[in-house]
């Protein structure tokens, strides 16, 4: 088969859920029932074997890895959860139910017998999120308090997960790129100096030393949980209020700062120093497509909360006993801390659990076809020993 050969089909996805209140906008929100859009990229041969990508609220159908696993013959989903390109509103747990009805509707409407979930960056945590749900499912509630029931959602197990340049959860990464020297979120100039690591003043100047760089993560943690405490305080407010206002939106200024895009000796792989996936995170800092930079109350105490959300990374990775798992690390990646392959690796339960480091590698394969070739040269490869492929 040819390289390209292969056709996108579009994928859309309706089903009910009724609530008080939804949190996405327009029809896809409207009269009680969930849209999910997707493509399918299907090439000439036929395949039992699909592999699906998800992210919490990307769409991934551009991105490379999707078409090059295409271009190598195998049928690929990206499969886009109810907050397209807008996490402002994101609960996690909904993402869940999401990502169940597109492995659902692959075995039972498009006929695949094997779904192999391929958890790219932010896709990662939400796949070991998944996965452990489906294994042993436990979640009755979000962390709003908010019923939401996965116990019963009838989430089915994926075959197999496969694990790219994958971070540890998004509250755990957010905290570790949170601004720390911010003192008011309501006045993001007043800050502390010695915090204020992109500041021209802080006397705090890479290479850093261990002591200031704890320091740092302390107050990343602090400041996650002071947003934490306003959240949970301003939903009892609402609550008790009971005027018909549950929700509120608010910016977080802030977001993407972090000592290893400054000081490359702090974690060492292969990034370009002084840069980040967003490009130069000075600016991408303050910028209004930063990190989180608009949310809910829910979707803070879901997907952002160093304390309360149920996505992180390590703690799902634990609950995963059952399933086949490729870790697969790139070995410049900008986005991807080198430390969080490791700490996955680590606390996953599952004794089948292989690791490949492609070195080199930049979170995107950016102008890398070889890099992006070895990537899927790997999963290929795993595959089909895995019984998840033939021969």
């Amino acid at each position: 088969m040819a390289k390209g050969d292969w056709a996108r089909v579009p994928v859309i996805l309706r089903f009910p859920e009724q609530g008080p209140m939804v949190e996405t906008y327009g029809f896809a929100g409207s009269r009680g029932d969930v849209y999910l859009e997707g493509q399918r990229f299907v090439p000439l041969a036929p395949s039992q074997t699909l592999f699906v990508f998800m992210h919490p609220s990307s769409t991934l159908h551009l991105l490379p890895m999707p078409m090059a696993l295409a271009d190598a013959g195998l049928h690929v989903l990206c499969a886009a959860s109810r907050y397209p390109k807008n996490d402002s509103a994101l609960v996690m747990e909904k993402v869940a139910v999401d990502l169940g009805m597109w492995i659902r509707h692959a075995r039972e409407q498009l006929g695949y017998r094997r779904v192999v979930l391929v958890g790219w960056s932010g896709g990662g945590s939400l796949s070991l999120f998944y996965q452990a749900q489906a294994e042993r499912p436990s979640i009755t509630h979000t962390p709003a308090g908010d019923p939401y029931d996965l116990t019963r959602a009838g989430l089915q197990k994926a075959d197999g997960v496969v694990f790219i340049a994958a971070h540890l959860s998004r509250a755990e990464t957010l905290t570790q790129w949170l601004d720390p020297s911010v003192l008011d979120e309501a006045a993001p100039d007043e800050r502390d100096p010695e915090l204020d690591i992109y500041g021209a003043s802080c006397p705090n100047k890479p290479p850093f030393t261990p002591a200031f760089v704890e320091k740092f993560r302390q107050a990343q943690v602090a400041r996650n949980r002071r947003i934490t405490d306003w959240a949970l305080g301003t939903l009892e407010q609402l609550r008790r209020r009971d005027d018909g206002e549950m929700e509120r939106g608010f910016v977080v200024h802030r977001t993407m700062c972090d000592v290893r895009w400054i000081d490359p000796a702090i974690e060492p792989n292969g990034r370009r120093p002084g840069w980040c996936y967003l490009g130069d995170p000075r600016i991408a800092n303050v910028a209004p497509a930063g990190l989180a930079r608009f949310s809910s109350l829910r979707s803070w105490l879901s997907q952002w909360s160093y304390d309360k959300s149920n996505a992180k990374g390590p703690a799902n990775a634990a609950r995963v006993h059952d399933t086949p798992i490729l870790q697969i690390e790139n070995g410049a990646d900008d986005a991807v801390p080198a430390s969080h392959n490791a700490i996955i690796r680590g606390a996953l339960a599952t004794p089948d659990k292989e690791y490949v480091l492609i070195e080199g590698a930049t979170h995107y394969y950016v102008n890398q076809p070889d890099k992006l070739e070895r990537c899927v040269d790997a999963v290929r490869d795993w595959c089909v020993r895995k019984r998840l492929l033939p021969g």
